[in-house]
């Protein structure tokens, strides 16, 4: 027997929680569809939970414009709901002369993307706001932020729910099928179903490539990128998030303080071979903090050794493979696909959760 529904959203992360609640807000009658117990136990609970600029994408890219967007629209949300973060700003340290020019080239491409407070500081002014950095010039980012993304979530549910969304843990996507009036989902768990709905959002996170996949019969290409975190042992010297020049494949191993003021440094890039996100590895190897110190005391030569204890890992979902450029966030709407009613999220990863609220607007848009 299939159930009726008008939307159902795949995914109860930070992504899907936003699209949910805008869709609910909007006055339609909305269901969560989420695999694990809880919310947000997937990407949305193992990043660095920082709200980014968007000083590093690409002029005119999805990344750019939802983070730039969605930095503004995070900041109101959290005031508005008492969502504990803090306009901590962050440096970019150039630790040596010859990376100076890369700071001046991320002035350029902020300003492409709108963002236009960042302020090249010389060594003397850099060691004035932080003085155990080793920095020959550093960029201030005043707009950066952190933020708890849990009790974010947890508003997000809230309203959601306060316009009537519903969730459904522990039911997993089995099968997405096409089908005239809209799209079938099938679940399992305890209860499995059958729902055909007037629109589908996939917001399935690892998951999104597969299930895009079960329902045009296409073979996307996907690729895991493990980001390892370990934590500091002691207390930091930095009031600020500190972030290195970027490098290939991320951001480089950044230090970020959570809202207890307790520091970690990553995530470094790890690419995973494995295709089953099941089967993710997500331990973290002590041995890999070797690499971590010598990339920390280019801007941060005292810290000491034996500081660094594991933490945790995030694995964040790829288009695009080692040695090749960034992509973009993908909104896949039937056009692209050919299936009624269905809007794909693919790749969404950092700067997902600064992004999250314009992505959802735009999710709204895309079905209009």
């Amino acid at each position: 027997m299939t159930e009726k529904a008008d939307v159902i959203v795949i995914g109860a992360g930070v992504v899907g929680l936003a699209v949910a609640r805008q869709f609910a807000q909007a006055g339609r009658d909305v269901v969560i569809v989420e695999r694990e117990s809880r919310i947000g136990e997937g990407t949305s609970s193992r990043n660095s939970e920082v709200i980014h600029a968007g000083i590093y994408y690409p002029k005119g890219s999805l990344k750019a414009r939802s983070c730039v967007t969605g930095k503004a629209l995070l900041y109101r949300f959290c005031q508005e709901h008492g969502v504990p973060h803090r306009n901590c700003g962050k440096l970019i340290v150039a630790s040596h002369d010859d990376q100076i020019a890369e700071l001046r080239a991320l002035i350029g491409r902020a300003a492409d993307n709108g963002v236009e407070d960042l302020e090249l500081l010389s060594r003397q002014d850099t060691l004035a706001l932080e003085p155990d950095l080793n920095a020959a010039a550093s960029l201030l980012s005043p707009s950066t932020g952190i933020i708890d993304s849990h009790a974010y979530m947890l508003a997000l549910q809230g309203d959601a729910e306060e316009h009537g969304a519903m969730i459904a843990f522990e039911t997993p996507v089995t099968g997405i099928r096409p089908q005239d009036g809209g799209p079938v989902v099938e679940t399992g768990g305890a209860v499995p179903m059958r729902l055909q709905c007037r629109t589908l959002v996939n917001a399935g996170g690892l998951f999104a490539p597969l299930l895009a996949d079960q329902a045009d019969g296409r073979t996307r290409t996907r690729h895991y990128a493990k980001g390892n975190y370990y934590t500091l042992t002691g207390d930091s010297p930095f009031s600020r998030l500190i972030y290195p020049v970027p490098e290939p494949g991320g951001l480089g191993v950044h230090l970020t303080i959570d809202m207890a003021g307790d520091a970690r440094f990553g995530p470094d890039v790890e690419w995973l071979s494995g295709q089953d996100p099941e089967t993710l590895p997500y331990a973290v190897d002590p041995a890999r903090a070797e690499k971590f110190y010598a990339a920390i005391r280019q801007y941060w030569p005292a810290l000491k050794d034996g500081a660094l204890q594991p933490g945790y890992s995030g694995i964040r979902p790829k288009l695009s493979g080692p040695g090749a450029p960034a992509a973009d966030f993908v909104i896949e709407g039937p056009r692209m696909h050919g299936v009624p009613g269905l809007i794909n999220l693919l790749g969404i990863e950092s700067p997902g959760l600064t992004a999250s609220l314009a992505l959802a607007e735009m999710v709204l848009q895309a079905d209009a």
